[in-house]
């Protein structure tokens, strides 16, 4: 599988996303049943055909993924992990942002309980918190690096402003952003910055929260499903998915391995998380990683897209 450079580490261009399985009832985001054993065979799927990161977060089931990611992954030290900071419960918003050091390192120390490890290798504040001006909060990224807690420090969700600010501090090794057909915000500021200054994008939710796959049917989901109400559900994606599967046959792939490909084509973009949850789904990640569109596919998919 193709590999590209983050930081000084060599990434598979498609990661594990572990939103999904960490999904509760008890979770702002609730993706519908998903069984443990089942995630952990969906993990070990995608390992074994060739993926070698696994994206995570406190906030994904409120440490319930990270704590299925550390079982599963018990023993290996061939994967490289990702996770965050900064998000936590809240009884009145559901969530609420604290970039504090002191909340940072608290964050990071219960993450590392959880995954089984001794660090992380790229840590990503994970929303901005306006009551933290953020060069305080890469300082206390930078000490955890120092301690050998962290390998990288990431940042997600930001403004560019932000990112200036935080460089301004220390490297800043990953950024993570929702990008996909359905959601190009980044390509305005983000993804020019990541080009110039050298630094990998990570890209979630590049199959808009399962809209551009396949067999994806708003009305096969449970009642209280977060895509329910989502408003990808309110376009016309009647073109788009046609042109999706018309490239896919053109290349003998599924309509969700060319959106990915399309994601991965985008200068700046180092991977994409991809949200698997069954280990059929895994399986498909090689064929999206050796998808290339030409120039003429990208404009059309484009277009299609509303």
């Amino acid at each position: 599988m193709e590999r590209r450079a983050l930081a000084d580490m060599q990434i598979t261009v498609v990661g594990v996303g572990t939103a999904p399985i960490g999904s509760g009832r008890d979770w702002p985001v609730w993706w519908g049943p998903q069984d443990e054993a089942e995630s952990s065979r969906t993990i070990h799927t995608a390992l074994d055909f060739g993926v070698n990161w696994i994206d995570t977060a406190p906030f994904y089931g409120w440490g319930r993924a990270e704590e299925i990611v550390g079982r599963a992954l018990r023993g290996r030290d061939d994967v490289l992990v990702f996770t965050k900071c900064g998000t936590f419960p809240d009884a009145e918003h559901g969530s609420r942002m604290d970039l504090s050091a002191d909340a940072i390192r608290a964050d990071v120390e219960a993450s590392l309980r959880r995954l089984q490890r001794d660090r992380v290798d790229l840590l990503q504040l994970h929303d901005v918190d306006r009551s933290t001006p953020i060069e305080e909060s890469w300082e206390e990224v930078q000490r955890l690096i120092a301690a050998g807690k962290v390998r990288h420090g990431g940042i997600s969700n930001h403004p560019v402003e932000d990112i200036e600010r935080a460089l301004g501090v220390g490297p800043v090794g990953a950024l993570q952003y929702q990008y996909s057909l359905l959601h190009r915000d980044p390509e305005r500021d983000v993804l020019p910055l990541a080009a110039a200054r050298g630094i990998g994008l990570l890209a979630w939710s590049p199959l808009a929260s399962g809209f551009l796959a396949d067999d994806f049917d708003v009305g096969s989901l449970v009642a209280d499903d977060f895509r329910q109400t989502h408003p990808f559900g309110r376009l016309d994606l009647g073109p788009l998915r046609a042109q999706l599967a018309q490239t896919g046959r053109r290349h003998g792939c599924s309509s969700a391995q060319v959106a990915l490909a399309w994601a991965l084509g985008a200068d700046g973009v180092a991977g994409a998380i991809v949200g698997v949850r069954a280990p059929e789904e895994a399986a498909e990640l090689p064929g999206a990683a050796g998808l290339s569109l030409g120039p003429s596919e990208r404009e059309a998919l484009t277009a299609a897209a509303p």
